[in-house]
Parts: structure tokens; C-alpha cells; sequence
């Protein structure tokens, strides 16, 4: 096994741009420093200068926009997104995790059928934001067939979301979090997207006292339209087991980098 040691890899496995991004990612947290970096966990400083960091070198955006989308030069990448996720979780989970949770909001957008979300989605990451991935509730963990957040139909064509979310990263800061939930008169699956700044939208709290911010959200009569929905029925239940497994393996290259560092 090759171990990560990021003051000598030069990442000549990928290429030139792909190698630039590991680089400069490296640079941003050597040049952040070892006393800064536990400075910030220690007293749970979310990483807003991190997300500056993506924002300015256009990382997510390169990263996680598929071909067609977004900048010519995106595309996502499976091979580069592990080394990515190694880095980030060598210098602190929390860096890792900011990501992965943003990689999380966006499976259902990307393999939902609305165009209109999935540009807009690629503004929004050139614009530098994160995203959040709305499945997991606090009385019912993933059962996703237990899931109590309703999409429910107001006669005008329009919906108003009630609910509550748990656990949900990144949603204190995501421009849109891609929200799991049922149709109150049919009981269909359906995903749709909310933005956390919207005042139906309820960040409760941080339910984790660490740098992470792992929230507890709630919608109260949030205004749902058609334009607002990636998928229903059993393509919506589809994209809830897709995303997982898509995104989870990179709960692998997270605990490599965290071990590495360790080691």
C-alpha cells in the first residue's frame, strides 16, 4: 500500500489538472498550519475559510460538475474524487466531511431529470457553495420507508413541505439541500430541493459538538412547485440508494487518510 505523505506525493498518477487541485489543496492546509488546525477543532470552528479556499480555485466545481455542465474543464471523476477525499481527511474530518455531504446533496440532483435544478446547481458551485443531503430523521434513522417529511399538494399545482431532518450535514450553510419525503395523498417517494436561507426553512441546531456541523433541520409549510422536484415515485426511491452508494465509498478513502495521518 502506497501511504499518503502529502510533502512529498507529487500525484503523478493524475493528470495536469487534476494534479494541480491535490496540490494546491495540500498547500492551502500546510500554509493553514498544524497549531491553526487544531486551534479550529478545538474549539469547532466550522471551515468557512476552507470553503473560501474551494471557492476561489474552483475545486467543487471542477470536481463534482458533470461533463456538460458548468466549466468545459469539469467532470466527475471517481479516480481523482479518492484522492481528493484522502487528502481532505488527512488534515481534519471536517474538511472531508464538508465535502462528502455536499457530494451527498448533489446525487440526487445530478440523477434526477430536472435540467433547470441541474444548471442552476452548476451556477451555484462556480458561486463556491455547499450543498446537503435531506434523508435522515431522528425517530427513524435511514428506514427511509418511515419517513414522516410530507410534500403535500395545496389544489394550485404547488406543495408545502412539513417535516423534520436529522442529522443532515452541511445544512447551516447549503444553498440547496436535496430533501427525501412522501406525497401526503398518494404516499409516493419524492426528492425535492429546499434552500436553507429560505424563512420556512428551520435550522434547529447543530446536533454534534464538534468542528462538523451535523444539523437538525425543519420545514414549516415550505412552497414547493414542480420546479422544485428532481424525481418521484420509484425513481426518487432509486436516487436515495444511488447517492448512498456512489458517495459512501468514499467513507473508505476518509478513514485511509485519518489513518495515514495517525500512522
Amino acid at each position: 500500500m502506497i501511504l499518503l505523505n502529502p510533502k512529498t506525493e507529487k500525484f503523478e498518477h493524475l493528470d495536469e489538472q487534476s494534479r494541480e487541485i491535490m496540490l494546491k489543496t495540500i498547500a492551502f492546509f500546510e500554509n493553514k498550519g498544524k497549531k491553526k488546525l487544531k486551534e479550529d477543532d478545538h474549539e469547532r470552528v466550522w471551515n468557512y475559510d476552507f470553503v473560501e479556499f474551494i471557492k476561489n480555485e474552483q475545486i467543487f466545481s471542477t470536481m463534482m460538475t458533470p461533463a456538460g455542465y458548468g466549466r468545459a474543464d469539469s467532470r466527475w471523476d471517481t479516480f481523482r474524487i479518492c484522492s481528493f477525499s484522502e487528502i481532505t481527511a488527512f488534515y481534519g474530518l471536517c474538511y472531508w466531511y464538508t465535502w462528502q455531504v455536499s457530494m451527498l446533496g448533489l446525487g440526487p440532483i445530478w440523477m434526477g431529470d430536472n435540467e433547470e435544478v441541474k444548471h442552476e446547481t452548476a451556477k451555484l458551485l462556480q458561486d463556491g457553495a455547499v450543498f446537503a443531503f435531506g434523508l435522515s430523521e431522528k425517530e427513524h434513522g435511514a428506514d427511509l420507508y418511515s419517513s414522516e417529511m410530507l410534500l403535500t399538494p395545496t389544489g394550485d399545482g404547488t406543495y408545502k413541505a412539513n417535516g423534520e431532518k436529522y442529522y443532515i450535514g452541511n445544512a447551516n450553510e447549503a444553498a440547496l439541500v436535496s430533501t427525501f419525503a412522501k406525497f401526503a395523498d398518494t404516499n409516493e417517494y419524492v426528492f425535492f430541493v429546499v434552500d436553507s436561507k429560505h424563512k420556512k426553512f428551520e435550522c434547529v441546531q447543530n446536533v454534534v459538538n464538534s468542528q462538523n456541523y451535523v444539523a437538525e433541520y425543519a420545514l414549516h409549510d415550505y412552497p414547493i412547485t414542480e420546479a422544485d422536484i428532481l424525481s418521484k415515485g420509484r425513481d426518487a426511491w432509486d436516487t436515495s440508494l444511488n447517492t448512498i452508494n456512489v458517495c459512501k465509498f468514499n467513507l473508505g478513502w476518509a478513514s485511509i487518510g485519518i489513518c495515514t495521518h495517525a500512522f
